[in-house]
């Protein structure tokens, strides 16, 4: 029996739908329900997911660290965990520059070190918020000076489980030295994992003087599954499309082999299709290694290969370049697929 533990990301047009999808794929057997942040707040869809769930763990994959104080950030983490009865997971990742100040005028400075902060801020507020004691954090991104405050509600989990998203060696040592989980973006194959972020977050892990069983590694799968299995690598392809179109991404594809692949889609998009759009550029070989595309077998057997690698593999519906219909089958074939290898109920 397979000791990956499967989440899933679900997809809906409305908070109706996501909280539907996510009941039915916490029935599949989903233990960890992952939400995330750019069409919706990050925060608000979680309390949706909570009140929808009762056994599987609600997450954010990820929230946004910066555009949030962390004492905010610390306050609804523990409302969010109060509703979750201890279920909930607090996934942040640093984002963007261009996201971070240019959207939400939020401060960028030196990400690394701006997230461990980040991080060490909201761990304190929560420990100690209801003690009535001063609080008092020195730092160059995030200090945090509080006085004459208590917060009168009693807290659900003196520490709340706090995982980093990170893709760059830094940031990705970082979540080893301080996480207490790891997120990976939304393509990482088993190969990727294994060569180039293991080793950080081993890196990071020993000079924090932690064990690999201290960190959660969670792998996340863009999925789609078919009988026709080229019907399942068409809904995914413009999400693999997506991110071939960005120019940063060179290291990542050239890792695989696919620099030659990705300047093809690099061509599409500079030739003027939207970055959504990309489907036709996009080949089977990026599909199949980038992704867990294809028939129910051939999915299952792409999620076995992160045996002994991740701890976790988080599943979500493609949603780049296709129509919301496209999406809900992909979303419902995903579930059915989740019941199959856990022994649940679609």
């Amino acid at each position: 029996m397979s000791t990956v533990r499967i989440g899933y990301a679900p997809w809906g047009e409305t908070l109706e739908e996501v909280a539907d999808a996510a009941r039915r794929a916490e029935a599949a057997g989903a233990k960890v329900i992952w939400v995330p942040e750019l069409h919706r707040s990050a925060t608000v869809t979680a309390a949706a997911v909570a009140a929808a769930t009762t056994t599987a763990r609600v997450g954010t994959a990820i929230a946004l660290a910066f555009t949030r104080s962390p004492m905010v950030t610390a306050l609804e983490a523990m409302d969010l965990d109060e509703l979750a009865d201890g279920r909930f997971v607090l996934g942040l990742g640093s984002g963007v520059q261009r996201l971070n100040e240019d959207w939400h005028h939020a401060r960028w400075g030196k990400p690394v070190a701006h997230l461990d902060e980040t991080v060490r801020a909201i761990r304190t507020f929560v420990a100690e918020c209801t003690t009535g004691e001063p609080i008092e954090l020195d730092g160059a991104h995030e200090p945090m000076r509080i006085r004459g405050y208590q917060r009168p509600y009693a807290v659900r989990r003196p520490a709340i489980p706090v995982y980093l998203a990170a893709m760059g060696p830094a940031m990705t040592r970082l979540a080893g030295r301080v996480g207490d989980g790891w997120i990976s973006h939304e393509l990482c194959s088993p190969a990727y994992l294994e060569k180039r972020i293991l080793p950080e977050l081993e890196t990071g892990l020993e000079q924090a003087g932690r064990a690999r069983t201290e960190l959660d590694v969670v792998v996340s799968a863009c999925c789609s599954v078919d009988d026709d299995a080229a019907t399942a690598r068409r809904r995914v392809a413009a999400t693999v499309g997506f991110y071939a179109s960005v120019r940063t991404y060179a290291e990542f594809f050239a890792f695989h082999g696919l620099a030659a692949q990705q300047e093809q889609v690099r061509e599409a998009f500079r030739g003027g299709r939207g970055a959504d759009h990309l489907a036709d550029a996009v080949d089977d070989t990026m599909v199949d290694c980038l992704t867990l595309a294809g028939d129910p077998d051939a999915v299952a057997g792409r999620l076995a290969a992160y045996e002994g690698l991740a701890d976790s593999v988080k599943l979500s519906p493609p949603t780049h370049g296709i129509d919301a219909a496209q999406t809900r089958a992909a979303q419902d074939s995903i579930i059915a697929l989740v019941a199959t290898l856990t022994g649940g109920h679609a």
